[in-house]
């Protein structure tokens, strides 16, 4: 079924010892070590920049916020984490945070209620740059702050209080704040440690942490290496090591898996789902996911709306779906299935002669033709097949050429950031499970908003729905907004809602499998 490599392999398999025990690479015993894959290098493991899901399963294994998702409850409630007790005051306006005591850093230092207060200041300070600055906007002046229209985050509503609480003024009510703070870009910081070692202080020999795992060893491009921190202030990692290899290709990872050299292997390629279904080991779960792909609408022919209109009506999302055959579901709405707000009658339809009457609105006909526009992709085996289809789609209804490129994931989000491509993929997995994180990504003052497109009455709604308390009335402010998005100016062409799929050795249990896609390990046995 796959094709042994067996060259490729031998740096990444696991050699057997002469003694009784069985090791892993690095010296690891097997019994005690859960091999996954995360397939490619982390960009940044600073948690107040980083804004890609390879980073964060490290971040969230290694560090902490103050609150955390029950996963066993379905509607997602909040547990404490590093905050034992929270409450709200003023209509949901003013929020109070209480510490544990004797939490403490894996250097031995106490975690006070200041190193949030720094994270906090760090994320927003216009000098960091970080993407998720904009997550916490809802705070009181936390927008002027980060643009620099204040110099003084003393301006900024986030207080120590004299009990040593933190309290948090917000801008407005806002029901759903706690569930930001389950976010990495929240996590708490340590000034000191940044200040002493600069853009190195998140190496295994500087970085400190509160999780259940301390970092161990970081192989760039190569490996990660997390080891059980046994100062944690909870109850202890139940596996010892989690080593974390990074094998782009999925056939050489799925023949480490066959082979036991690898626990679990996600990102199965679409082309082997019928055949990897029928293995016991696999394993499949819905996540609030958005697969799709953003226009830049800066760049000719993309800044005439009427051309962004007719790409999207040109593409059969259906099409996609059912070659992939993953359980993915077909969208043109941007709030995916499973969250409130999700409303799949939105969006532009595929609709070949809508997509021609568009491209002619345009200006675009057998005499003057559309020019070549370039589609850019992560290197993955399945974003390769989607732009493929998408390429021919576009040839056959508008007779648009597509000139496809990837780059592999540190050099593609940087590509983005510097010179967007005409269209390009992304995915974005719910980060809080309420729509304003999904609508809020593509405000204009969002930097993960990579299409250049802003529409102030788009802001207008999404910074109104936030302090609204009755349902109906938020649920028709996002539908004004996802019109806006998906109907009127049409920046993005969402594609599909996703399905996470898995292979888990047999003696895995516990591995955490949800509709947020957090990945934390702490609760994993081997048998």
């Amino acid at each position: 079924m796959f094709k042994l490599i067996t060259v490729a392999l031998t740096s990444l398999l696991l050699s057997v010892s002469c003694t009784k025990k069985q090791k892993t690479e690095y010296g690891l015993d097997h019994k005690e070590t859960l091999k996954i894959n995360i397939t490619t290098e982390p960009p940044t493991l600073d948690w107040s920049k980083s804004t890609d899901t390879t980073s964060a399963l490290i971040q969230d294994n290694i560090m902490e916020g103050l609150v955390d998702y029950n996963f066993d409850d379905p509607d997602l409630s909040l547990k404490p984490s590093l905050a034992k007790e929270w409450s709200s005051t003023n209509k949901e306006q003013t929020w109070t945070f209480t510490l544990r005591k004797g939490v403490k850093w894996t250097d031995g230092v106490e975690l006070t209620p200041q190193h949030v207060v720094d994270g906090w200041e760090r994320l927003l300070s216009p000098a960091t740059a970080s993407e998720y600055a904009y997550f916490l906007y809802g705070i009181k002046n936390a927008s002027k702050y980060n643009k620099g229209e204040i110099k003084d985050f003393k301006e900024v509503g986030v207080k120590i209080n004299d009990k040593g609480q933190i309290v948090v003024e917000l801008e407005g009510p806002q029901s759903y704040f706690p569930y930001l703070l389950t976010h990495h870009c929240t996590y708490p910081v340590r000034k000191d440690i940044i200040a002493k070692h600069g853009d190195r202080w998140t190496n295994p020999a500087n970085i400190v942490t509160l999780g259940a795992y301390n970092l161990k060893t970081w192989e760039h491009d190569k490996a990660i290496v997390l080891e059980r921190n046994e100062n944690y202030y909870g109850e202890k990692a139940k596996t010892k090591n989690i080593l974390a290899y990074m094998i782009k290709e999925a056939s050489t990872a799925i023949t480490l898996f066959e082979t036991g050299k690898l626990d679990v292997q996600g990102n199965l390629p679409s082309a082997e789902l019928k055949a990897l279904k029928k293995k016991p080991e696999f394993k499949q779960n819905g996540i609030l996911l958005l697969y799709y792909y953003g226009m830049n609408t800066t760049k000719p022919p993309l800044n005439n709306v009427n051309f962004r209109k007719a790409i999207s009506h040109a593409i059969n999302r259906d099409e996609i779906t059912t070659m992939l055959d993953g359980g993915q579901k077909p969208m043109t709405s941007w709030v995916p299935p499973g969250m409130f707000g999700f409303e799949p009658e939105k969006g532009t339809k595929f609709n070949p002669s809508k997509a021609k009457e568009f491209l002619a609105k345009a200006g675009y006909n057998e005499e003057n033709k559309p020019p070549k526009i370039e589609l850019a992709y992560n290197t993955n085996e399945d974003h390769k097949r989607i732009a493929e289809n998408v390429q021919a789609q576009l040839k056959k209804h508008l007779g648009v050429t597509v000139e496809i490129k990837n780059e592999e994931w540190k050099s593609y989000l940087g590509k983005l950031k510097s010179n967007t491509p005409h269209i390009y993929r992304m995915g974005w997995v719910a980060d809080f499970p309420d729509p304003d994180n999904f609508l809020n990504l593509m405000t204009s003052y969002s930097d993960n908003n990579h299409t250049n497109w802003g529409n102030p009455q788009f802001d207008t709604l999404i910074k109104k729905a936030v302090s609204v308390d009755k349902k109906e009335e938020r649920r028709e402010l996002y539908s004004k907004a996802q019109k806006i998005l998906t109907e009127q100016d049409v920046p993005v062409i969402p594609i599909y809602s996703g399905v996470s799929h898995l292979l888990i050795n047999k003696r895995v249990q516990n591995y955490p499998m949800n509709v947020m896609g957090r990945r934390k390990f702490k609760e994993v046995v081997l048998k």
